[in-house]
């Protein structure tokens, strides 16, 4: 897949950041990266990106209030925020899409299915 799109991921686990980042460079995917949600949302707002990947354990702010907070911003509104989280008790996906994502993938990833799961959540340019 030969892309020109930009995801913001924020995740403070540099294992999970690692495999994200390696498995969507691999698709030409250009990645940008913060480890914690304060961060995340001003290199969202200063960037822009096509989609962002959001944990939602995160340290400062978890990422349900992040969600919100991004989705607040007018530049932001319409940018695709998709969890990705470990946290997968019964409520947490809808409390995930309450809090304004669009998509949500349960950790471990599987790398087989990864970046298409990512790509649906991608408009095309």
């Amino acid at each position: 897949m030969n892309n020109n799109y930009t995801l913001l991921i924020i995740e403070d686990n540099p294992d999970n950041y690692y495999l994200m980042n390696f498995l969507l460079s691999k698709h030409n995917f250009n990645i940008i990266g913060a480890n914690n949600g304060l961060d995340g949302i001003k290199i969202a707002l200063q960037k822009v990106p096509d989609a962002i990947l959001l944990d939602i354990q995160l340290p400062e702010m978890d990422g349900y209030t992040v969600a919100v907070e991004l989705k607040k911003q007018k530049s932001l509104k319409n940018i695709p925020i998709i969890v990705v989280t470990s946290y997968a008790m019964p409520g947490d996906r809808e409390k995930a899409l309450a809090s304004g994502a669009d998509g949500y993938i349960e950790k471990p990833i599987n790398p087989e299915t990864f970046v298409s799961e990512i790509s649906q959540y991608l408009k095309p340019k």
